[in-house]
C-alpha cells in the first residue's frame, strides 16, 4: 500500500466515545454513515426514551447509511427502482467533512415528512454542496416516526411495561448530545453548531428551541417552512392514543401487551387509519407530533417563544410563497378545499373564517383555497413566532419565491420543499436539470448561490451577510429569495392582519 493510500485510509478512522469508526472517502470528502447515537429501540426499548449506545470493540464499519425509520416502502426511494431498507433499528446519524483537523462549524440537518416519513439517506440531503463550498462539518440524523415516535402511550404504562412521551423529540436531543460528545473527533466545533431543518424538520427545530433539555446543544438555528403549530395537547394525545389502540386491537384488554406484540407493519396500518380519521374529523390537525406534556416539552413553541422561554439564540426562519400547492397532488392532508376549510373554521372560530377567507382573492376558487391552506399551516404561525423571537434574540425572516417555468406551468409555483433545491445546490444535478428542462436553470443557480451564501455565513459567523436586515415586529424586514433577491417589509400585510388572533384547534377543547 502506497503512502497516499495509507494516509487516506487512516483519515477515515475516527475514535468516538463509543468506539472506533472507519468511514469512506467519497471524492475529496470523508463520510461516516450509519453511526448509532442510541441503542436500538426494539424489544423492551420500544416506546421508551433513547437508551445509551452499547460501546463496541475493534473498528466498526461506517461506510453505509443505516436503516431508515420504519415507514411505507414508497417513501424510501433512492433511485428509479431502488429503495432503502427501513426498520425499528434506525437511530443513526451521518457525518460529512473535508480531510484535515481544525475546529470547524457544524451544521446538523433534520429532514421533514410530517413526522411520518423521511430518512437521512435521501440523496437530496447528502450535504455535499455545503461542505464543498465551505469548510463545515455536516451531520444528518434519523429519528423515530409515526406511531413509533409521535404518539404518546404513557397512559397505558404498567408495572411491567413503561412508555415514554415525545420519543422522536427525545431522539433528536440524543443525536445532538452525541454531536456534543463526539464531533470534535471529526474536526467539528461543538460550541459552533447550527441546527437546521425543513417542514416537520423545521418544526422540530423550533420545538427543540422550546425543549429545556436541548438548551446549549446548538448555538443557532434555521427553520425552513416550519409548521410551528404541529404539536398536540395532552387531551388530544390521550384521545388519539385510545383511538389508535381501537384500530390496532379493538378487543384488547391489555393495551401495553398489544403495543409490545404488534409488528411494525401492524402499527403502521393502524396509524394510517388513525391519520385518516383525524383529517376527516378535524381538518388541519395531525395526530403525529410532539405533545406538550408539561415535562419534557413544557409549552408549545408558540407559547414558549411568546413568553421568552425559548432558547434565545440567533434564528433564520421563513416559508415558501406557494406552500400549499404540493399537497393536493401528494400528501392530501391539508385544509385546501372549501369543504375542509369551512369545517375547520366552524369547529374553531367562524368569525375568523369569514375574515380570513375574505383576504384571499377569488376564494372559494381552488387556487385561493390551496393558498389559504398552505398559509394556515406554514406561513401564518411562522409570522407569529418570528415576531415573538425577534424581541429576545437576533431573528432573520425570508420568503422563498423562485419557481422555474415547469413548476409555474404545473401550477406548483414556489411550492413546499422546493427551497431544498437551493439549500443543497441542485441546479446542475439530474434532479435540477429535470425541473428546469423548460427553462430557469440560470435562475436556480442564482437563487441557490444566494441561499447557500446566507446559510453558510450564518453557520460560520453567527449572522447572515450584511445585506439581510434583522427582523423586528415593527418593520418586519423579510428577504425575498428569487432570481434577483430583494428585501420587503411586512409582505402580505393584509393577510397577516386577517389571520391575527386565530388560534385554531389549540384554543378549543375537542
Amino acid at each position: 500500500m502506497g503512502k497516499n493510500a495509507s494516509r487516506q485510509l487512516q483519515e477515515t478512522v475516527v475514535e468516538t466515545a463509543d468506539g472506533t469508526l472507519r468511514g469512506r472517502k467519497v471524492g475529496d470528502l470523508l463520510t461516516w454513515r450509519g453511526i448509532p447515537y442510541a441503542a436500538a429501540p426494539v424489544g423492551p426499548l420500544r416506546f421508551r426514551a433513547p437508551a445509551p449506545v452499547i460501546p463496541w470493540e475493534g473498528e466498526r464499519d461506517a461506510g453505509e447509511f443505516g436503516d431508515a425509520p420504519f415507514q411505507h416502502r414508497k417513501f424510501t426511494r433512492v433511485g428509479l427502482r431502488k429503495f432503502h431498507p427501513s426498520s425499528e433499528d434506525s437511530l443513526t446519524l451521518n457525518v460529512l467533512a473535508r480531510p484535515g483537523g481544525g475546529s470547524r462549524p457544524v451544521m446538523v440537518f433534520i429532514y421533514g415528512g410530517a413526522y411520518t416519513l423521511g430518512m437521512s439517506a435521501t440523496p437530496l440531503y447528502s450535504g455535499t454542496s455545503l461542505v464543498e463550498r465551505e469548510d463545515v462539518v455536516y451531520v444528518s440524523i434519523n429519528y423515530r416516526l409515526g406511531a413509533l415516535g409521535y404518539l404518546d402511550f404513557t397512559q397505558f404504562s404498567t408495572a411491567d411495561r413503561q412508555f415514554d412521551s415525545n420519543l422522536g423529540l427525545r431522539d433528536q436531543v440524543a443525536a445532538l448530545e452525541w454531536v456534543q460528545r463526539n464531533i470534535a473527533a471529526f474536526g467539528g466545533d461543538p460550541a459552533n453548531v447550527t441546527l437546521f431543518g425543513e417542514s416537520a424538520g423545521a418544526a422540530a427545530v423550533v420545538t427543540l428551541m422550546s425543549t429545556p433539555s436541548a438548551r446549549g446543544l446548538f448555538a443557532r438555528a434555521i427553520a425552513q417552512s416550519p409548521p410551528v403549530g404541529l404539536v398536540s395537547t395532552m387531551e388530544q394525545s390521550t384521545r388519539w392514543a385510545k383511538d389508535f389502540i381501537d384500530k390496532l386491537d379493538p378487543d384488547t384488554v391489555d393495551p401495553a401487551a398489544s403495543l409490545a406484540a404488534a409488528t411494525p407493519s401492524q402499527l403502521a396500518k393502524a396509524g394510517n387509519r388513525l391519520g385518516g380519521k383525524v383529517i376527516r374529523e378535524t381538518p388541519g390537525l395531525f395526530p403525529y407530533s410532539p405533545v406538550v406534556d408539561g415535562d419534557f416539552l413544557p409549552q408549545s413553541p408558540l407559547e414558549a417563544f411568546a413568553d421568552g422561554n425559548a432558547h434565545r439564540i440567533p434564528l433564520i426562519i421563513g416559508s415558501n410563497r406557494n406552500e400549499g400547492t404540493l399537497f393536493p397532488k401528494t400528501l392530501d392532508a391539508l385544509p385546501t378545499t372549501r369543504a375542509r376549510i369551512e369545517k375547520m373554521f366552524s369547529l374553531t372560530d367562524p368569525e375568523a373564517g369569514r375574515r380570513v377567507t375574505a383576504a384571499y382573492e377569488g376564494y372559494p376558487q381552488p387556487s385561493a383555497a390551496i393558498q389559504l391552506g398552505g398559509d394556515l399551516l406554514f406561513w401564518w404561525p411562522t409570522t407569529e413566532l418570528t415576531a415573538a423571537h425577534s424581541r429576545y434574540a437576533p431573528t432573520y425572516s425570508y420568503r422563498f419565491d423562485f419557481a422555474p417555468r415547469l413548476l409555474r406551468w404545473m401550477k406548483f409555483g414556489a411550492t413546499h420543499a422546493f427551497d431544498l433545491f437551493a439549500v443543497f445546490g441542485q441546479a446542475d444535478t439530474a434532479l435540477g436539470r429535470l425541473v428546469t428542462i423548460a427553462g430557469g436553470r440560470r435562475g436556480l443557480r442564482a437563487v441557490s448561490d444566494s441561499v447557500a451564501r446566507q446559510w453558510l455565513s450564518f453557520a460560520t459567523t453567527g449572522s447572515p451577510l450584511p445585506s439581510w436586515p434583522k427582523y423586528t415586529d415593527t418593520d418586519r424586514a423579510t428577504v425575498i429569495f428569487d432570481e434577483v433577491t430583494s428585501v420587503d417589509y411586512d409582505p402580505q400585510k393584509q393577510r397577516r392582519l386577517a389571520w391575527s388572533g386565530y388560534g385554531g384547534y389549540q384554543d378549543q377543547c375537542l
